[in-house]
């Protein structure tokens, strides 16, 4: 009998996944045979029941032998609220050309307070989850260290058990000696953000004088390196990038980084409002992230270690059947249950990008605040509720029967800023074009069956590729 499965057509072969995440290939005829279940060759019946798109036993049998890896595509939902985001300031010395943590420089700067910071420690505190990850955004952070000091002491003297990670999202312009040495310290994961070559990044993101940035991010990231601790970096590509993927990557790989994230333009903040001048429709960007992606996987048979960390994400879960806790790729998404951002007034967020929306004037994915609220209320709240409704994808009419549904995710923060629904509606829509397109270029590399291609997915994800692995 026939296992639920959806289906593409790829070239001159049909795609067809079910809800473990498992694929296979299939020409047309065996297509055809398959679908009216008539006689199969043998091999290729084997593969198809192997990966639960046959079964000839009892449902009950079957049942209990695939909810095993159905459990492992869904294992996200057995963690509570993992991710707490600390938004400590609105003040940043910079002004990219497509910020989406809004900062307008006519606007009041604020800064988080100790009493605020305390009382979102104290919520993030209560999720259920023994592992936590606190990461400080803004604007620039730094700029107000003394509280996210503030934050990690509180914190360590307050987490009864509990393993907290933290992380730094920094434009590193105002790091210190003072400040690294603090960050060294306390294990803190430190991101910058590096969109290409000298000029392209300049073109991107400049301080608020209008002066260059390049040579700072660079000068300090050397900086850190120099006491043998990591830093990583984070990519945006804007319309000034699409011409430029090899130069992006070769700066990654002169300043040792071992993963680069290719990452579309997100349009909230000052990033719609100049999407005229930054943006690009979908099939340029995936124009650009195939070329990237293609000369990444190159560069690995060369034996320069680096990977795209999109790929990596969406391979765990296609070769690998276990789904990273990536909050935008998830279903239902990572708002509340996965994520909550603790804004620098008290307010708190379902997630980092429902926080700018607010930002932009409209609090719809505010969960409540820390001065008036626990953990529990937030997550029990309706507005909780209403988000992972909306991003649960089995219940969206255009996800539902699509071949990538185990693989992708929906943001209601997204759909809500550019349809005006918080439920996905068109196929046609950027984000979705992006992301099946991103899985096209993927798909279209693993049905090329390249040994030594393949090899470098599989060693991406700290597997040794054989034969044995298909």
């Amino acid at each position: 009998m026939l296992n639920y499965f959806n289906f593409k057509k790829i070239g001159s072969q049909y795609l067809i996944t079910n809800d473990t995440g498992k694929y296979q290939f299939l020409s047309e005829e065996v297509f055809a045979a398959f679908l009216q279940e008539k006689s199969l060759p043998e091999e290729i019946y084997h593969e198809l029941k192997d990966n639960f798109f046959l079964y000839d036993e009892h449902e009950h049998v079957f049942s209990e032998k695939i909810k095993y890896y159905i459990r492992d595509n869904k294992n996200y939902l057995f963690s509570a609220t993992s991710l707490h985001i600390f938004v400590l300031t609105n003040v940043c010395n910079m002004s990219c050309v497509y910020c989406q943590a809004k900062d307008d420089t006519k606007s009041v700067p604020h800064r988080m307070s100790k009493e605020v910071a305390e009382k979102s420690v104290d919520i993030a505190l209560s999720s259920p989850s023994r592992y936590l990850g606190f990461e400080f955004q803004g604007g620039e952070p730094l700029t107000n260290f003394e509280v996210l000091k503030h934050i990690i002491n509180y914190t360590e003297k307050r987490k009864k058990g509990k393993n907290i990670s933290y992380s730094l999202v920094t434009n590193l312009s105002l790091l210190t000696q003072e400040i690294l040495d603090f960050l060294i310290e306390h294990h803190v994961n430190i991101s910058t953000s590096l969109d290409g070559a000298k000029a392209l990044h300049n073109k991107n993101r400049s301080f608020q004088n209008g002066g260059d940035t390049f040579d700072t991010v660079i000068e300090k990231i050397k900086k850190i390196q120099e006491e043998n601790y990591e830093v990583g970096a984070i990519q945006t590509t804007t319309r000034a990038s699409l011409g430029c993927a090899k130069e992006i990557i070769d700066i990654y790989v002169s300043c040792k980084q071992t993963s680069i994230f290719i990452r579309p333009l997100t349009r909230l903040g000052t990033a719609d409002r100049a999407w005229d001048k930054v943006g690009y429709t979908a099939e340029e960007f995936l124009a650009f992230y195939e070329e990237c992606l293609r000369y990444i996987i190159r560069l690995n048979q060369e034996g320069t270690d680096i990977c795209e960390r999109h790929a990596v994400i969406f391979l765990k879960k296609i070769l690998d059947g276990f789904s990273e806790n990536y909050m935008e790729l998830r279903s239902p998404c990572g708002a509340a249950i996965g994520q909550m951002a603790y804004f620098y007034d008290g307010s708190v967020f379902t997630c980092d990008e429902g926080r700018m929306l607010y930002e932009m004037g409209n609090p719809a994915f505010q969960l409540g605040s820390v001065f008036e609220h626990t953990y529990d209320d937030l997550i029990q709240s309706p507005t909780c509720k209403t988000v992972c409704v909306a991003s649960l994808l089995e219940g969206q009419l255009n996800c539902c029967d699509c071949v990538y549904q185990p693989y992708c995710g929906t943001c209601p923060v997204i759909n809500l800023a550019q349809e005006n629904d918080l439920f996905f509606k068109s196929a046609q829509s950027f984000r979705c074009k992006v992301y099946g397109g991103m899985l096209d270029c993927i798909f279209s590399i693993l049905q090329e069956n390249k040994p030594e291609e393949r090899k470098v997915f599989y060693k991406w994800l700290g597997v040794e590729w054989n034969e044995e692995n298909e």
